[in-house]
């Protein structure tokens, strides 16, 4: 992957004192200057057992997943005692148990909410996307349908991926991780694979058919869910507000994390070529950082920040933040934000670090706020509000 590796930028925001402890229902705020804007940390809920995704819904409820396999709902501020009742059994099994969560854009009319989630079949594990409808009292999910299961599914606990996002083409995309079986030479290359959906981003109709102008659809031996593949983990996606592509960022090993723009029958190069290391050894994995027909990233992270997490911000509360995107990360409990000129990344500010913990989402709310979720077992949602 021939991209050279991006200039690091020192963050100009100022250091926080570690923020005190924050128990549901308090206010405590912490205010620090970035370069562009002052910025209150306001604690909306605590009490999220590792949240990992959320949603808005129409009348300003927000959905925010849990790793234990639990969709809990906030309302008026305040975080609901019961979960969401009737999804499908999420296992918590290494990385995976339920992940992210989405509302179908026409959701006013047709009312299906998505979400994703690690789906068990005789000791086995893999990816599985259901979509359902809630109730009138909002707190059991109705009509539920499984309208895709990762294939073929392993026994190990990593690399589940995954995000939802609707395309402006209508279409639903659901990034997977490789499941930690791709370092190999033989099967275990699993994201070099088109009869595997590990290391992919997979395109389906909005009830799980698959598109006829996939890219793989008519070709032997491939799985047709398949828009493209060579992807390690997934764990960020956002389309640009501008070009209306699909923008991702995976995970890479112990160096390596990426940004790409997604292109339909692309190969990303997992494991083949990657900007990573192995573990513990430091050794270099496949032929290198780029080889000819595989895409190289957009941006690199060496070392790893282990990003989680997507947005662009396109509100009116940081006017000065517009077109930015956002990145959260867990090893390096950090918020990213990157400067564009196009779609070229031209510089990195990091915000909060060391101070929030493992940011794990983060997304522009309704109301043009960023919020943040934060993976702990005691988890907090986070809203990030002008202070200037």
């Amino acid at each position: 992957m021939s991209a050279a590796l991006p200039t690091r930028r020192r963050a100009l925001c100022l250091p926080l004192a570690c923020l005190p402890a924050l128990l549901a229902g308090t206010a405590v705020a912490q205010t620090a200057r970035t370069e562009l804007h002052a910025v209150r940390a306001s604690v909306v809920v605590s009490g999220l057992e590792q949240p990992w995704g959320m949603a808005w819904l129409p009348d300003g409820s927000l959905l925010v997943t849990e790793k234990r396999g639990t969709l809990r709902v906030v309302r008026g501020g305040r975080l609901l005692a019961e979960p969401v009742a009737g999804l499908p059994k999420a296992t918590a099994h290494g990385q995976g148990g339920l992940l992210d969560v989405a509302v179908h854009p026409e959701h006013a009319r047709n009312g299906w909410i998505y979400w994703s989630y690690n789906g068990e079949q005789d000791g086995n594990h893999g990816t599985e996307v259901a979509r359902g409808k809630l109730a009138a009292d909002g707190l059991r999910m109705t009509d539920v349908q499984v309208i895709f299961r990762m294939r073929p599914k392993s026994g190990g606990g990593q690399h589940f991926g995954s995000r939802l996002v609707f395309g402006r083409d209508g279409y639903l995309y659901i990034t997977l991780g490789d499941r930690g079986d791709s370092a190999g030479k033989g099967r275990e290359q699993r994201a070099q694979r088109l009869d595997d959906h590990a290391g992919s981003v997979i395109r389906l109709h909005d009830d799980g058919r698959v598109p006829s102008d996939n890219p793989h659809v008519r070709r032997a031996g491939a799985l047709p869910e398949i828009y493209n593949h060579g992807h390690r983990n997934i764990q960020g996606a956002a389309l640009h507000p501008t070009t209306g592509r699909l923008w991702t960022h995976e995970h890479g090993p112990q160096g390596g994390d990426e940004i790409n723009i997604e292109a339909p029958g692309a190969n990303y190069g997992w494991p083949v070529v990657t900007h990573g290391r192995n573990y513990g050894f430091g050794t270099r994995i496949g032929e290198g950082n780029s080889t000819s027909g595989m895409v190289d990233p957009l941006h690199v992270w060496v070392p790893s920040i282990a990003p989680s997490g997507m947005a662009f911000y396109t509100g009116a509360r940081f006017p000065r933040w517009q077109g930015n995107l956002f990145v959260g990360a867990l090893a390096g409990q950090t918020l990213v934000r990157l400067t564009l000129e196009g779609e070229r990344i031209v510089r990195e500010e990091r915000l909060f670090n060391g101070v929030l913990g493992r940011i794990r989402d983060v997304r522009q709310g309704p109301d043009g706020l960023l919020y943040l979720l934060t993976d702990a077992q005691d988890g907090q949602l986070i809203r990030l509000e002008p202070a200037d």
